[in-house]
């Protein structure tokens, strides 16, 4: 009888240790999964939906006119400096400033360096632009903040620029 005690122990004992283990290995399984999730960089993505819709803006400003087109790609906490003059401020002062005017359709543009932030939010765009009536041809340089709205279109909330003598040629 005793030897049948100590038999039963010894068995329990192992089941127990069995058991154990078992929790154990349940519990570190269930802690690697609570481990967060490395964040995904969304600037590739983002960078690409930006240089698309600083095109699709040009796309519009040369049918249907330079004010329009800005207007229509505003966020309504913008900034427009103005050269010589105090900066625009707020879609609301942008409209009021260019109102009844569509602006020329002489203007183009296009990025040659357009980056975003890894949270696919936020991001900027650098390109020429090129002035050109029938007697006169102006080049230049922009640089445009963009920022994702709630429905993923993006928006301008800085937008400025410069005249330079030529094309600009970004470096390798």
């Amino acid at each position: 009888m005793i030897l049948n005690r100590k038999a039963r122990f010894r068995h329990y004992r192992r089941l127990e240790r069995k058991r154990t283990m078992k929790n154990l290995l349940f519990g570190l399984l269930i802690f690697c999964a609570c481990k967060p999730a490395a964040p995904v960089n969304l600037s590739e993505q983002a960078a690409k939906e930006i240089r698309e819709a600083d095109l699709a803006m040009n796309a519009m400003a040369t049918r249907d006119g330079f004010n329009k087109a800005l207007l229509a790609y505003a966020d309504d906490n913008l900034i427009k400096p103005q050269d010589g003059d105090f900066p625009v401020v707020g879609k609301q002062a942008l409209t009021e400033h260019y109102a009844g005017k569509d602006g020329t359709k002489d203007i183009t543009w296009s990025p040659f360096k357009v980056e975003a932030a890894a949270s696919g939010d936020q991001g900027y765009s650098l390109g020429n632009w090129k002035y050109t009536t029938s007697d006169t041809t102006a080049y230049g340089m922009y640089y445009t903040m963009w920022k994702k709205q709630p429905d993923g279109n993006w928006k301008w909330t800085v937008d400025g620029g410069h005249n330079m003598p030529g094309e600009y040629k970004m470096p390798n």
